[in-house]
C-alpha cells in the first residue's frame, strides 16, 4: 500500500461547479484498490464526483461511459502501460486533463509523460497538500483551454457574422435594389440568421406591409419545414462543409433546397392591418420585438391560427421599420431543437433586422425613383413627338375663326363694290373707263373667292379615322404638362384603367381636344389644386369627364366660353374651345361644359362607339 502523506485540508481556489462541466467526473486509475478508495474518497469528500478504474480496460470503459474531465493515471497497471495509455488517450480526448501518478522519481519519466501529452505528474506518497494544488490547478487549465477554445469559435463567428453585415452594408450603400437584388439580400439576411455561423436559429420569416399599409403579407422563409427535414438539411451543410459564405453564394443557384416548402407556408400569411392586437401588427406598428412563450405575449394577442402555420408556441418576433413608417416583421423560432431564445440572440436578430430594413428602405426608394424616370422619360419622348401640336392647334384655330370674321365683317362692303363696279361698267360708254371697272370687278371677286378658300380650309377638315384604344390618348396628352402641373403644385387623377374601350377616332385631332381640356384646367389652377380625369361610357358612348378646383367659371359667361374670340384671359384669342367643339362634333360627339360640385369646372367630351363620322 502507498502511503498518503496527510496535511491541514485546503480549498479549491474555485468551487468544483467551476472547475468542472454538468455531469463531469474525475477517473482515478490505479492498480491497488486501497490508493483508489482513498483517493475516491478523498475527492469526494471535496465536492468532486469521482469514477474508479483498476486497469486500462475500466479506463477505456468509463471514457465511453462518462464525462471524464481529468484521469489520475497510474503508470504501472496489470494490463497495460501508462504510458501507452497516455499516448493513445491525449490526441483522442483533446479536452481531457491527465495526471501521471507513479512510485518511481525518475526525472526523465516525469519529462517523457509530460511530452505525450500528460498535464503534470505526482510521485509517490501523494502529499494531500500537493495533490490538490495539481488537481485544481490541471482543472483551471483544463478550463481555460476549453473556455478559450469556446471564446475562439465565438470570435470566429462573431467575426463571420460581422463580416457578413458589412458585405450587406456595402451592397445596399454602393447601390439601390431592384426587386430581383432584394429578394436576394432579404434571402441572405434569413440564412445569416439561421445558418451556423450566423445567429444559429431554426427558421427565420419575413411578412412586410402592403404599400398601401391595408395588410401584413408574409412574403420569404428560410429554414426546415419539419424535425426530420431538419435533420437531412443539416447533415447535407456538414457533409459538404459549406460555411456561411459557400450558403450565400449558392443562394441565387438554389443548390441548397430547404426553403421551399416553408416559402410555401409563410405566403399564406395574410394578416388586417386594423387587427391592432395582433401580435404580428402590434409589433410591427409600435417598433416592439416581442416574445411569444408557449402560445402567449403580454401586451398583445396570439390567434390560434398563426400558431397552427408556424407549428410552433414560442417565438420571437422582431419589426422592421423605418423612420416614420412601418415596414413588416421578421419571425424566428427554434422549433427543431427546443433552445430557449436569450436576450443576446434577439440584440443579434435586431442587428439583422435593421440590414433588412435598411435593404428594403433602399429597394422602395430605388422603385419610386425608377417610376419619376420613367414618368419624366414618358414626358420628354411625349413632348418631343408633340411639341408643334398646341402650336399647330393653336394656329389652325386663329386661321379658321379669323378667316369666319373677315368674311363676316368684309363680304358686304365687298359685295358692294363689286355689285357697283358691274353696274357702272355697263352704264359707261368709254371703253377706257369701262376696262378699269372690270378690273375693280374682277379683283373683288378674287377677294370673294380667298376669302371662302381660306375659311374651308379650316372648316372642311379631313379626317383620317381609325378603331384606337381611348384611354391612351388620353394618357400621352396628360403626359405632356407633368412638369407644369409639378411647378404649379397640382395633383392629378387618372381614373382610367387599363386601355379602355377602342373607337373610331382620328387620333392627332383627339389628342388637340385633350390638350386644350388639360390646358385650360392648369390655366385655372394658378395656386395649385386637383386634376382629375375620368370616364364613363354605356352601350353606345363613352364620356371623359375633365374636373379642375380652379375658381370656376360665372354662369353669365358659361353660355359664351365656346364663342369664337370669346375669353375672360389676359392671354388668349378664345378659340381654343371653339376648335374643340369643332373636331368633337367632326368625331360625331357633344361637347359640354358645366359647374363641378363643390367648385371648380367639370367638362365632358361625350364620343360615340360607333360613329357615322368614321365612314366618311
Amino acid at each position: 500500500m502507498v502511503e498518503i502523506v496527510l496535511t491541514a485540508p485546503q480549498r479549491p481556489a474555485l468551487p468544483t461547479t467551476d472547475l468542472l462541466g454538468p455531469d463531469e467526473v474525475i477517473a482515478v486509475v490505479d492498480d491497488s484498490p486501497e490508493i483508489v478508495l482513498l483517493l475516491s474518497h478523498y475527492l469526494g469528500s471535496r465536492g468532486y464526483p469521482v469514477v474508479r478504474a483498476g486497469s486500462a480496460r475500466e479506463l477505456y470503459q468509463q471514457l465511453d461511459a462518462c464525462k471524464v474531465a481529468l484521469v489520475l493515471l497510474d503508470i504501472e497497471l496489470p494490463d497495460r502501460n501508462g504510458n501507452e495509455i497516455l499516448e493513445d488517450i491525449a490526441p483522442r480526448y483533446p479536452d481531457l486533463g491527465i495526471i501521471m501518478v507513479t512510485g518511481t522519481t525518475d526525472i526523465q519519466v516525469a519529462l517523457n509523460c509530460l511530452r505525450l501529452g500528460a498535464d503534470d505528474y505526482l510521485t509517490k506518497p501523494v502529499n494531500i497538500k500537493q495533490f490538490l494544488h495539481t488537481i485544481d490547478s490541471t482543472l483551471k487549465k483544463r478550463r481555460l483551454a476549453i473556455n478559450s477554445h469556446i471564446f475562439q469559435q465565438e470570435l470566429e463567428k462573431t467575426n463571420a457574422r460581422m463580416r457578413f453585415l458589412h458585405h450587406l452594408t456595402l451592397k445596399m450603400n454602393t447601390a439601390y435594389l431592384n426587386t430581383v437584388e432584394l429578394r436576394g439580400i432579404l434571402q441572405a439576411i434569413l440564412v445569416g440568421i439561421t445558418s451556423e455561423d450566423g445567429l444559429r436559429f431554426n427558421r427565420a420569416f419575413l411578412a412586410l406591409f402592403q404599400p398601401d399599409g391595408s395588410y401584413l403579407q408574409g412574403v420569404l422563409a428560410v429554414g426546415p419545414a419539419s424535425r426530420e427535414e431538419a435533420g437531412r438539411v443539416w447533415h447535407s451543410i456538414k457533409e459538404k462543409g459549406l460555411q456561411l459564405d459557400d450558403i450565400l453564394a449558392d443562394i441565387q443557384e438554389k443548390s441548397i433546397d430547404f426553403d421551399i416548402a416553408v416559402n410555401e407556408v409563410i405566403k399564406t400569411l395574410r394578416v388586417p392591418a386594423e387587427e391592432h392586437d395582433h401580435v404580428l401588427i402590434h409589433a410591427g406598428r409600435n417598433n416592439k420585438t416581442i416574445m411569444v412563450v408557449n402560445g402567449s405575449a403580454p401586451g398583445c394577442h396570439v390567434p390560434e391560427e398563426l400558431l397552427r402555420l408556424l407549428g410552433e408556441r414560442s417565438f420571437a418576433v422582431v419589426p422592421l421599420y423605418a423612420p416614420g413608417k412601418a415596414l413588416g416583421v421578421m419571425i424566428v423560432d427554434n422549433f427543431v431543437t427546443g433552445a430557449t431564445i436569450t436576450e443576446e440572440d434577439l440584440s443579434g436578430l435586431q442587428i439583422f433586422a435593421s440590414q433588412a430594413s435598411l435593404a428594403i428602405e433602399h429597394s422602395r426608394l430605388y422603385e419610386t425613383m425608377a417610376e419619376k424616370i420613367n414618368a419624366l422619360e414618358l414626358v420628354t419622348q411625349e413632348l418631343e413627338k408633340s411639341k408643334d401640336l398646341l402650336i399647330a392647334a393653336e394656329r389652325t384655330a386663329a386661321i379658321g375663326h379669323m378667316s369666319a370674321q373677315l368674311l363676316h365683317a368684309i363680304r358686304n362692303p365687298l359685295t358692294s363694290i363689286g355689285a357697283t363696279s358691274r353696274l357702272l361698267a355697263k352704264r359707261v360708254a368709254d371703253d377706257h373707263f369701262g376696262s378699269y371697272l372690270n378690273i375693280i370687278t374682277q379683283e373683288a371677286g378674287r377677294i370673294e373667292n380667298i376669302l371662302e378658300d381660306l375659311f374651308s380650309f379650316v372648316e372642311e377638315k379631313s379626317y383620317h379615322f381609325e378603331l384606337q384604344p381611348l384611354f391612351p390618348i388620353i394618357r400621352k396628352s396628360m403626359m405632356i404638362f407633368y412638369m407644369s402641373m409639378k411647378q404649379n403644385n397640382i395633383t392629378y387623377h387618372l381614373d382610367l384603367e387599363g386601355d379602355g374601350p377602342s373607337l373610331p377616332v382620328d387620333e392627332n385631332t383627339l389628342r388637340q381636344v385633350f390638350l386644350h381640356l388639360v390646358k385650360n384646367s392648369i390655366e385655372a389652377m394658378p395656386g395649385g389644386g386637383d386634376l382629375r380625369i375620368a370616364a364613363t361610357q354605356d352601350e353606345n358612348s363613352v364620356t371623359v369627364v375633365i374636373s379642375d378646383t380652379g375658381p370656376g367659371i360665372p354662369a353669365e359667361t358659361l353660355p359664351h366660353v365656346k364663342d369664337p374670340f370669346f375669353t375672360t384671359k389676359t392671354y388668349g384669342n378664345g378659340l381654343g374651345l371653339a376648335l374643340v367643339d369643332q373636331i368633337v362634333q367632326g368625331h360625331g360627339g357633344v361637347f359640354t361644359i358645366r359647374e363641378a360640385r363643390p367648385r371648380g369646372t367639370e367638362v365632358l367630351v361625350t364620343l360615340p362607339k360607333t360613329s357615322s363620322a368614321a365612314t366618311r
